[in-house]
């Protein structure tokens, strides 16, 4: 399977008045069958011309709705059918991308969609319930209560298996089985970062021994075609896993475990350093100590502190890195936060100031232990 990987600000973004074809007529006929034809003849018509190429974003829903006077209801189940039809990708906070459709090979990484799961629980129905060709399908609506999945999602997945050839009308407009070879696919509704996850950790696996340093973020990014963001979380989980190790600096992300299941007991040589959470908490501990010691001496209790950009020129350090030692100092109750206009960052308790030494050397404790005979 090839993934791609598509930046939202780097897409060509189409409008509604792009499309040179008269309004369809939406009287008395299935409105989203019917805007989902005229954007089809649109987007053959004009990739033939060279007007729109592969991978242009298609105007919102919103857009769409507002132009042709319908709901967004209408413009998902829109957008469900272009997208079983191969005309378009859906993918979350992008939009609707224009695909090749006919290379089914490519594809973007997203999380499962109800519309995958409600296909998939009717398809197990018909399957558990021995319904055979010719057989009557239970309306929408009970199918509905039956899987406890909305009636539209519902009604999407009927539409997406009659265009698979499923399902069909009989003569007498009722819902029957057309096909019944067909075969059901375990779904699993996790996150994409969890996706990413397990798809990191058989490429760890496979391609890296214990000692050796991961590629960049950027480039796990490229590969995996998948957000930096997302990568992030991803090797969050594994630390967690005890699969990674993030060393602060020039070090980078280190493998300490090539196993995808089995318990782990990390070698002293790569324990000696702390885990980038603790070595993340001294940092910005150390950084809490700093505006503690600036409250003391140079503020009072009700005393307003200097916004973050202030603080974080005076003090050299990120906006991120000042926002984060004062969510830290609120939780301690020595801050309170005010919004409106005349809100801002109060002092509502004198902090303590307590002197610390080697305490934020990025080494794991018990190694700076002096045994005694």
């Amino acid at each position: 399977m090839n993934y791609v990987n598509y930046k939202k600000n780097e897409l060509r973004k189409l409008t509604v008045s792009d499309i040179d074809l008269a309004l369809p007529n939406l009287k008395n006929t299935n409105k989203s069958e019917e805007i989902s034809k005229w954007i089809m003849k649109w987007i053959d018509t004009d990739l033939k011309k060279g007007q729109i190429e592969i991978g242009n974003l298609l105007p919102t829903k919103a857009e769409f709705a507002y132009s042709l006077g319908v709901s967004l209801g209408t413009i998902q189940n829109t957008f469900k059918i272009l997208e079983d039809k191969n005309y378009i990708f859906l993918k979350q906070r992008i939009g609707a991308i224009i695909k090749d459709k006919k290379d089914t090979s490519i594809k973007v990484r997203k999380q499962t969609s109800k519309q995958d799961i409600a296909t998939e629980e009717i398809k197990t129905y018909i399957k558990n319930t021995k319904l055979g060709i010719g057989d009557k399908l239970p309306s929408s609506r009970q199918l509905s209560k039956l899987t406890e999945i909305s009636l539209n999602t519902i009604r999407v997945s009927v539409n997406k298996l009659m265009n698979d050839n499923i399902l069909e009308y009989n003569n007498k407009k009722e819902l029957i089985i057309k096909n019944i070879l067909f075969e059901t696919n375990e779904y699993n509704n996790e996150s994409l970062v969890n996706k990413v996850r397990n798809d990191l950790k058989q490429y760890i696996s496979t391609n890296f021994k214990v000692g050796e340093r991961l590629p960049s973020h950027g480039e796990l990014a490229d590969k995996f075609k998948v957000s930096m963001k997302t990568i992030h979380s991803a090797i969050k989980f594994l630390e967690k896993d005890e699969m990674l190790l993030s060393r602060r600096g020039t070090y980078g992300t280190i493998v300490i475990n090539t196993s995808v299941n089995s318990a782990f007991e990390p070698k002293k040589e790569t324990s000696i350093f702390a885990s980038a959470q603790e070595t993340a908490f001294y940092h910005y501990e150390k950084v809490q100590n700093k505006l503690k010691d600036m409250i003391v001496n140079k503020y009072g209790m009700g005393s307003k502190l200097p916004s973050i950009r202030d603080l974080s020129t005076t003090l050299d350090l990120s906006p991120n890195t000042i926002r984060k030692a004062l969510y830290n100092l609120a939780d301690d109750g020595i801050l309170r936060f005010a919004r409106g206009r005349y809100g801002g960052t109060f002092v509502i308790d004198m902090p303590d100031i307590e002197e610390q030494t080697f305490r934020w050397l990025a080494v794991d404790p018990q190694y700076t232990k002096v045994k005694v005979n």
